[in-house]
């Protein structure tokens, strides 16, 4: 698979809605994860990210315009030991209640299937980041209808083992602009990873589409320590 710019496949894309990048910097030493979340209407633009202990959760910027909270306020990652979980949507509540558990990640999520937003029926996309002892894994999912069919559910894990410096993985819910907004295909896209945590923070940011990115969150970890760094940026402030 080609390694691509992150930087394009974003800007490249009007809406690719709710996007999760996972992979490691260049010189090896961190591993980095990215969450952004897009909007449309007025409910879903009408958002913002506070962090929430070692995670962070989506909150109305103006309560009195928030419309419909089911879908759009949720926690999107949360902190369980050495592993960091991330995701679009409540899925993020099951998996941490799994891995507290001692159940795995494709346990939780088989509870679980695409948003009940008809008729795009969100694909629900999650990443599970382990750092321990010096070393780093991640898995990536998603659970998406089968080509807007909601009567079946597709279900796909990816393992990154050992996942090579300088690149990651990209997985958004949406291939673009649409009504219905067509699902995300194909495997996780293989990206370039680079810059310190402000340089990618800025990267990302800057290349998603002005008039439809809401909020991203980026945090680097340490891979020796498993000490992080964390950057929030909101539209609305």
């Amino acid at each position: 698979m080609e390694i691509k710019s992150l930087a394009k496949e974003l800007s490249g894309n009007t809406y690719p809605g709710r996007g999760i990048v996972v992979g490691v910097t260049p010189c090896g030493q961190f591993a980095v994860t990215a969450y952004f979340i897009m909007g449309r209407s007025e409910n879903s633009r009408n958002r913002v990210f506070v962090e929430d202990g070692e995670g962070i959760r989506t909150e109305a910027f103006d309560p009195l315009k928030m419309e419909d909270p089911s879908l759009i306020i949720y926690a999107p990652v949360r902190v369980l030991g050495n592993q960091t979980i991330v995701t679009n949507g409540d899925q993020t509540d099951t998996i941490y209640d799994f891995l507290k558990e001692g159940k795995c990640l494709g346990k939780a999520l088989h509870t679980r299937t695409f948003e009940p937003d008809a008729p795009n029926y969100t694909p629900r996309i999650s990443a599970l980041m382990n750092v321990k002892d010096g070393a780093f894994s991640y898995k990536l999912s998603i659970l998406k209808s089968a080509e807007g069919n909601p009567d079946c559910t597709l279900r796909y894990i990816y393992s990154y083992d050992k996942p090579l410096a300088g690149e990651g993985r990209f997985i958004h819910t949406y291939m673009g602009d649409g009504n219905p907004l067509p699902s995300f295909e194909g495997d996780p896209t293989r990206v370039d990873i680079k810059g310190s945590i402000d340089e990618f923070t800025d990267l990302v940011w800057t290349n998603l589409n002005p008039d439809n990115k809401v909020s991203l969150f980026v945090r680097y970890i340490d891979i020796a320590t498993g000490k992080y760094e964390t950057r929030i940026v909101n539209k609305n402030k």
